[in-house]
């Protein structure tokens, strides 16, 4: 096999591989936030409890 077309075949395969993982993500990161019983992220202005920008404010 020749050096162009294997680097054209890797390069394919590397991109099926980032479009595939961002479509899974994608859909679990929507599934999560449509779910009410995951619990919010801390930078979220509604988390309960010590936010972690109010953690990390040494001033």
């Amino acid at each position: 096999m020749e050096t162009p077309t294997l680097l054209v075949l890797l390069a394919l395969f590397t991109l099926i591989c980032v479009v595939l993982f961002a479509t899974i993500s994608k859909r679990k990161v929507e599934a999560r936030r449509h779910d009410p019983a995951s619990p919010k992220s801390s930078l979220a202005s509604d988390s309960p409890g010590k936010s972690a920008v109010e953690a990390l404010d040494r001033h």
